[in-house]
């Protein structure tokens, strides 16, 4: 997923914004879609979507923050996901220095 959003510890971040990229794996048991082919019997991807597409829509300082109430909102909206692998990068950081992205991976599983 890509977005145009203001998260940075730098108060023109927060102005100006930059492009991230949202990387996201999430483990459900799929067995009852696989036999209903029923989009109620498995998890959304457009609501997935939607609710990183919100998460992104607050601004953050870091990324670990960002990356933890973006897990938070999946794992509060879809009570079905065991799994979730997030990478979340921000493009073209402003660290002085010429470089692709900075990125922050973190995996939680559901108690």
């Amino acid at each position: 997923m890509e977005f145009y959003a203001y998260h940075g510890c730098f108060k023109e971040e927060q102005v100006i914004g930059n492009r991230f990229l949202v990387d996201l794996e999430i483990d459900v048991d799929t067995s009852l879609a696989e036999t209903s082919d029923r989009l109620q019997d498995t998890v959304n991807y457009q609501a997935v979507y939607n609710e990183v597409k919100m998460a992104m829509g607050h601004k953050s300082h870091l990324l670990e923050h960002l990356s933890r109430r973006i897990v938070d909102a999946l794992n509060k909206q879809f009570p079905d996901i065991r799994k979730i692998k997030l990478k979340v990068s921000k493009m073209n950081p402003p660290i002085g220095g010429r470089m692709h992205c900075v990125s922050l991976e973190t995996e939680r599983e559901r108690d």
